[in-house]
């Protein structure tokens, strides 16, 4: 079984910033997604920034949702920026 959300931040390009509960942080690109039947509401980028975390996954209000194991799968690792030495 794949990690399961603990923490989502909405960012404004309809990418969401995942926080997974063995710690890794990843960014999964929703919009593919935003063309597609119930997702379509979610081009509202108000209405977008509205996700929680649910049961281990994300949902918004009006019950759109994601399968944790997609979003772990098909996200990309967030690497932290590296601080320059001076």
């Amino acid at each position: 079984m794949n990690p399961r959300v603990s923490k989502v931040v909405p960012n404004q390009d309809y990418t969401l910033s995942i926080t997974f509960d063995n710690g890794e942080v990843k960014v999964f690109d929703m919009k593919k997604l935003l063309g597609l039947g119930v997702f379509q509401e979610l081009k509202d980028i108000e209405y977008f920034k509205k996700v929680k975390t649910i049961y281990g996954s994300i949902a918004w209000p009006h019950g759109q949702d994601v399968c944790p194991d997609t979003l772990y799968e098909e996200s990309q690792l967030q690497t932290p920026l590296k601080s320059k030495s001076l």
